[in-house]
């Protein structure tokens, strides 16, 4: 079941997207402290980004996506429970940047560095690093890189190392505990509280999850029914339960289209990997 407004968290999807998209010297700083990069500022493409740029229209919603006065582009991505698929997902979301970019009129030589990066709060690899940093190498000679300025991070909230510098540490303490203890994120505490009392964003957030029930409802609808058809032939049983998957994969798939949920999201509540869950949409859409 979907949290109330008063529930969400730093961590929560609508929450992080709000605040990282409303306060970017916030969004700027977290992505100096966790990439230690020096960035005079950034600027919002646009919050919650859909990009659909395949023939038949699907793609991808990043969740803060921002760039900086060199052209650098930054997807920042909240992942709170960590998927196999996740290097994979990187990869999807890496090259949907860059095709986002080219659409825009950009030449290859033109494509800026980008950054995919997933603030995770299980460690993804299990080497208990805090930072995970990927970039293409030659496997020959690991000291001659590609250079295609296409970069990979993933943050580990979970890592005991104890050489964690001390803001880093306080960062990985607060998006687990929601506790501040320092500068950084007492600001982000102060976000949470001035996203919690906007009226607006109360009834945006309410308005989605709105919608959301009101497409599952529907979509379970018309599962029971397809399930009652199918069940004639194969067993009621069977039947329903097949529609009602059925019903599901095509409600999630449908926010996902709509820019209202990713595909990772969309893959969890249906207990199913993301590959699964997209090879079940196609199967659907193709009916």
């Amino acid at each position: 079941m979907a949290k109330s407004f008063d529930e969400l968290t730093f961590t929560d999807d609508f929450m992080f997207c709000k605040i990282l998209s409303t306060d970017l010297e916030l969004c700027r700083d977290i992505l100096q402290l966790l990439l230690d990069v020096k960035i005079r500022k950034v600027e919002l493409s646009e919050a919650q980004k859909p990009v659909e740029i395949t023939a038949d229209g699907r793609g991808v919603r990043f969740d803060v996506y921002v760039e900086d006065e060199d052209g650098s582009v930054f997807d920042l991505e909240m992942q709170t429970s960590i998927q196999k698929e996740l290097p994979k997902r990187s990869r999807y979301y890496q090259g949907m940047i860059d095709l986002n970019l080219i659409e825009r009129g950009a030449l290859f030589r033109e494509l800026k560095t980008s950054y995919v990066i997933f603030i995770c709060l299980e460690d993804p690899f299990g080497a208990d690093l805090p930072i995970y940093t990927f970039e293409n190498h030659c496997v020959q000679n690991t000291r001659i890189k590609l250079g295609d300025d296409a970069i990979k991070v993933f943050i580990n909230a979970d890592s005991r190392a104890e050489d964690i510098p001390g803001q880093i540490k306080e960062f990985f303490e607060y998006i687990k505990t929601q506790k501040p203890t320092g500068k950084l994120t007492r600001r982000i505490a102060k976000n949470v509280r001035r996203v919690a009392d906007n009226d607006k964003w109360r009834l945006e957030y309410m308005t989605l999850q709105m919608k959301y029930n009101e497409i599952r409802e529907e979509a379970l609808r018309e599962g029971i029914e397809k399930g009652m058809e199918k069940g004639m032939e194969q067993g009621m049983e069977k039947g329903m339960e097949k529609g009602m998957e059925k019903g599901m994969v095509r409600t999630l798939n449908s926010l996902v289209m709509d820019g209202l949920m990713s595909l990772a999201e969309a893959a969890e509540r249906a207990n199913m990997s993301e590959e699964e869950f997209r090879k079940i949409s196609e199967m659907i859409s193709a009916e």
